[in-house]
């Protein structure tokens, strides 16, 4: 998925559930094989609500911790 992103979302100094909520709305508007990357910095979000909430969606989640604190999330719409 990585390098296959159509879009970028940066919620990077977001607290939940900011990246949550904002990542829903960026997947909304995404069509069937897309792919976003979601830049952040909240481990909440980035290690447990985000992959749950991809889970239940049935989106396909690769969560990839780029440094001390930061993760980028690549998210595969079904």
């Amino acid at each position: 998925m990585k390098g296959q992103e159509k879009e970028t979302l940066d919620v990077l100094g977001r607290v939940c559930p900011y990246p949550l909520v904002l990542t829903k709305k960026a997947m909304e508007k995404l069509a069937s094989g897309d792919v976003l990357k979601v830049k952040c910095d909240a481990p909440a979000s980035a290690e447990e609500s985000i992959p749950k909430f991809c889970e239940k969606q049935g989106y396909a989640c690769q969560v990839e911790k780029i440094g001390d604190g930061a993760w980028d999330i690549y998210i595969k719409k079904s």
